[in-house]
């Protein structure tokens, strides 16, 4: 059975957990707004010495690789990418999202995650009890029409730290809204299934999900006189 670590600085705070199979061997978990680069490194260390094991034991990282905060998944992929070169282990990347979907375990109905990305927008994706994507990952801008023939056909389940403001425009009896506990812990399992497909990130060229570019405002010329 693999032996996985798994790395989420994709939304707020930051978590690391380590797995053996489908067995959570040990977790950790930072809450503060700033500093998971600082945090995570020292993390990592703790828990792998907690669960009495060594980093050269592992058999691959697993990481949130978005969508999400701009600078968390630079931080997320920046550490499992260093891990796995100094290591020589694959590296597992996983959709937000799709990880955000498996915590929020049995609902009724399909399940909507939803990222913050500011104003009315969020980054959204919507799923089946199974995990199937029934709509693709996307960055949204919310009115009172978005998932109108989803919820016209069933209950949705919308969660994450973008539902609040959605909640808020939608009066649909089958919107229901549920606050998901989502860490690293919720990667078990799907990376537990990428590692025996063989599916891995490319180390040298691989990216985060960003989904959507990232915007720097830009400043007036400087005019010297």
């Amino acid at each position: 059975m693999p032996i996985l670590l798994h790395l989420d600085t994709a939304v707020a705070g930051a978590s690391v957990a380590l797995s053996e199979g489908s067995a959570l061997l040990g977790e950790k978990r930072f809450d503060g707004p700033r500093d998971s680069a600082a945090w995570i490194q020292v993390a990592i260390r703790d828990l792998v010495q907690e669960a009495g094991r060594s980093l050269s034991d592992l058999d691959a990282v697993s990481v949130t690789a978005g969508p999400g905060s701009y600078t968390g998944l630079r931080v997320g992929l920046a550490t499992a990418k260093g891990l796995c070169y100094a290591l020589g282990r694959p590296l597992i990347a996983l959709p937000t999202l799709e990880v955000m979907a498996a915590a929020a375990g049995a609902v009724e109905g399909l399940l909507c995650p939803m990222i913050d990305a500011r104003r009315m927008e969020v980054f959204t994706a919507v799923y089946d009890h199974a995990g199937n994507e029934v709509r693709p990952v996307q960055a949204l801008v919310l009115d009172e029409h978005c998932f109108s023939d989803l919820l016209e056909a069933g209950p949705v389940t919308f969660f994450g730290n973008g539902a609040p403001k959605w909640q808020g425009l939608v009066p649909h009896p089958n919107a229901h809204f549920q606050v998901v506990d989502y860490a690293a812990r919720h990667a078990v399992a799907l990376a537990e299934r990428a590692f025996s497909a063989g599916r891995f990130m490319d180390l040298a060229y691989g990216e985060p999900l960003y989904g959507k570019e990232f915007y720097t405002p830009q400043r007036p010329p400087v005019v010297r006189i």
